[in-house]
């Protein structure tokens, strides 16, 4: 049965549509100090390039090896192998053996690090002041009503906060209604401030996770002599199986040639 329950218009006015202009205009500040504090994106290292893709090249070789013949694969992964193995890819191959700290301590990754931080801190800092606004002034607060029926799977997700079990799944709380703008507005920034904008938290969390799931911390530059020894081990341990491999044959079976095949031959 529907529940008979009216919201102050009130609630709408200075409640509801406020998180959502202030998340919207931190979103804006956000992308212009961004833009600010970072400048103009530093000119590209043909030498960081041709590490990156030689690894890709690595990657390329391990998921694709069906598509080239046996000895092909064979020359190629022997190839890649040794050019992992001698660090003909490294950017510096005197500092093959370098650590994480020499890695650190070069300026460039320096800088890398520190941008990656301050846009980490630009994305976590006004999120959790808002939530911490939010959470401070309307707790317990029911803001709006879903036009469509949910299931009682979402009545975690909905009604972040309020502890009433009896309540209809459609009633959104307050903090609930911030992680859905928080989600939800990507499309809006995108329209205001276009597709690569850094407006959008979520994509910090992602890479934030994602990192965090490598054990990199954000920012941190690669250690490319500890991946092309991994990718080398990846290689060394892939099977090979060309998807050509009797083509003929299976064509000839297919197309039902085999058997005319056969007795002309014998003819």
């Amino acid at each position: 049965t529907d529940q008979a329950m009216f919201l102050d218009p009130a609630i709408r006015d200075w409640v509801l549509f406020p998180i959502t202009v202030i998340m919207v205009l931190v979103g804006v500040f956000r992308h212009q100090l961004t833009i600010l504090m970072t400048g103009e994106p530093p000119k590209p290292d043909i030498k960081d390039i041709r590490q990156g893709k030689a690894l890709m090249r690595g990657q390329m070789l391990a998921q694709n090896n069906s598509y080239i013949s046996a000895p092909a694969f064979v020359e190629r992964k022997k190839y890649l192998c040794e050019a992992y193995e001698e660090g003909k890819y490294l950017k510096n191959k005197a500092a093959k053996d370098q650590s994480a700290a020499n890695l650190m301590a070069d300026p460039k990754n320096m800088e890398v690090m520190m941008d990656g931080m301050k846009k980490q801190m630009m994305g976590i800092v006004p999120q959790t002041l808002i939530m911490g606004w939010i959470q401070f002034f309307f707790s317990g607060f029911i803001l709006i009503k879903l036009p469509f029926p949910l299931g009682v799977r979402f009545k975690q997700m909905l009604q972040s906060g309020i502890m009433t079990p009896n309540m209809d799944v459609r009633w959104v709380s307050s903090l609930s209604w911030y992680f859905i703008n928080l989600f939800g507005l990507r499309g809006v920034f995108s329209l205001i401030l276009g597709g690569e904008n850094s407006a959008d938290g979520t994509r910090d969390m992602t890479a934030m996770s994602t990192m965090g799931a490598m054990g990199q911390q954000p920012g941190q530059p690669q250690d490319y002599t500890k991946q092309f020894l991994s990718m080398k081990d990846t290689l060394s341990i892939v099977y090979h199986e060309w998807d050509l491999e009797n083509i003929e044959q299976r064509v000839f079976v297919k197309y039902g040639k085999q058997a005319r095949l056969f007795k002309s031959s014998r003819k």
